[in-house]
């Protein structure tokens, strides 16, 4: 990694024109324009989705007359949805593209966001809540979209760097909601009228969000979603390879398929010339015309069927990830909900506010560790030859030790604030990193169906939120958090050996290696 990198032109996969590097500061490159608005679609949607918990600890809650089991039905309530648009959004993304899929997502979410200062009472917060849930269905498509820009050597890191920096969301709505509420109320407003009027700032900052995907951004990067299929066939021959029999449309299809021995130099000087015109050519890196092939045979999404996405979704390979992303993101969401109700509860003398900026910490850690968990993903990739084995063990090593702080921070229960802050940081790190290394592997487990693999993770990641956060709501009557976090800490450890004996990747799947 050269810190050149950050803005310099990527070199490109010849065949599918995935970059090799990450131009984090290169917006006017289409790798850096789509890596930039991935992660911060994601940000926005993020913080738009979780607008509520900031304030209903203290100001909401008061303002409508809510129990705290109101207030724990509501967290539950706000990721049903996610769960189901999450699941949905997979094939979706293998259908019509993640770009559209993303900016879909945030448009129509935004309807919810605007209607969300009507909100009167229980009923109406849980209608509110359940339809905001559409924007935490963001993820999936934020993901497929990294994952079609970016090439293995690197697609951790890009992973999860847009998923860290968008799951700081979560932090920065701790931060910015109750600064803009207050900033309302300086202005001589009443809680009632404060605290809807804070939704004006999310809704607009969503909108643009949205509409800048659908102006600035490419599908792929090799054009519209549609002829992915057509560019890379063209890509193989303007290298001087084809397969017979329309190979390409056919092979990606079949996910046990073998690799055909069908390769053929071409010599269409017209097709090289054209290919030798175009910018990126210069940046090409090399590849046989083995790996070529490997490429466009088992990496070319295809387009889902009823078929295809349960031989996909049966996949031992497949499960593990819906276990493990299960625990990690599941209980980051479940945990978000409750952090602050959690401080005021064990540590009565601070302000709302502090235990709001408290509680930030714990989603803006996001910035560092979900990155964290990609960048040892794919360093453990590089280091042990391409080993898809060091991946997967890097995500069973974050459940665990996720899973032994928890318990750890249940059966201590610390008194003093600083103890209790550095116990749920150190969990955070592992949590956290969980995510980023679950997504490090994802790309290369039946990568032609890449949405299907990362809906359904991305679905289980929230079926786990609201698994967790029954486990809150019902532990001690929604008051217990201590007993609640060493119980998730055991399911946690359970749950991430159940499966780390099966092989990263299916045996004989073309692609991904």
């Amino acid at each position: 990694m050269k810190v050149s990198y950050l803005w310099a032109v990527p070199e490109v996969n010849p065949v599918n024109r995935k970059a090799r590097s990450i131009p984090i500061f290169n917006l006017w490159n289409s790798y850096g324009r789509v890596f930039f608005f991935s992660w911060f679609g994601f940000m926005v949607a993020f913080w738009a989705w979780y607008t509520f918990p900031p304030l209903i600890t203290h100001v909401i809650k008061a303002n409508l007359h809510l129990t705290p089991a109101q207030v724990a039905n509501s967290n539950i309530v706000s990721l049903v949805a996610t769960l189901f648009i999450r699941y949905l959004a997979g094939p979706l993304c293998d259908q019509f593209g993640p770009r559209y899929v993303f900016a879909g997502v945030l448009l129509i979410g935004s309807i919810p966001l605007g209607l969300a200062p009507l909100v009167h009472d229980a009923t109406s917060l849980y209608i509110s809540r359940f339809f905001l849930g559409i924007l935490g269905g963001a993820f999936v498509p934020c993901l497929v979209w990294c994952t079609g820009f970016f090439d293995k050597n690197v697609v951790g890191s890009a992973n999860a760097l847009a998923g860290g920096w968008g799951n700081a969301g979560g932090g920065i709505t701790y931060f910015i909601m109750p600064a803009v509420f207050d900033s309302f109320k300086g202005r001589g407003y009443n809680d009632g009228t404060a605290w809807r009027l804070t939704f004006i700032v999310p809704l607009i900052v969503v909108i643009a969000t949205g509409a800048g995907m659908l102006l600035l951004c490419p599908d792929t990067p090799t054009g519209k979603w549609s002829e992915r299929l057509l560019h890379t066939e063209q890509s193989l021959r303007s290298h001087g390879v084809f397969t017979q029999a329309d190979a390409i449309v056919d092979i990606p299809g079949e996910i046990t398929a073998k690799q055909s021995s069908n390769v053929t130099n071409c010599s269409d000087p017209d097709i090289e010339k054209k290919a030798k015109a175009d910018a990126s050519y210069d940046h090409e890196a090399v590849l046989s015309q083995g790996e070529m092939l490997e490429i466009s045979q088992g990496e070319t999404i295809q387009k889902p069927t009823f078929s295809r996405a349960l031989m996909v979704l049966a996949s031992p390979q497949t499960v593990f990830h819906l276990i493990t992303y299960l625990c990690s993101f599941g209980g980051e969401l479940a945990i978000n909900s409750v952090l602050s109700a959690y401080y005021i509860k064990n540590f009565p003398h601070i302000s709302y506010a502090h235990a709001a900026n408290v509680s930030a910490i714990f989603g803006f850690l996001n910035f560092v560790t979900r990155p964290l968990g990609g960048f040892v993903s794919d360093y453990l990739y590089k280091v042990t030859g391409k080993g898809l084995w060091a991946k997967k063990i890097w995500i069973v090593v974050c459940g665990l030790l996720t899973g032994a702080f928890l318990i750890l921070i249940g059966q201590l229960e610390p008194r003093n604030l600083s103890t209790t802050l550095g116990l749920v940081s150190l969990m955070a790190i592992f949590l956290e990193a969980g995510n980023g290394a679950n997504f490090g592997l994802i790309p290369h487990v039946h990568p032609q169906a890449n949405g299907i693999v990362s809906g359904t993770a991305g679905a289980a990641g929230n079926l786990g939120g609201v698994v967790f956060s029954i486990i809150f709501r019902f532990t001690g009557n929604g008051t217990d958090y201590a007993r609640a976090f060493w119980v998730i800490g055991i399911i946690h450890i359970l749950l991430n050996l159940i499966l780390c004996w099966v092989p990263p990747v299916p045996r004989g799947q073309i692609g991904g290696r």
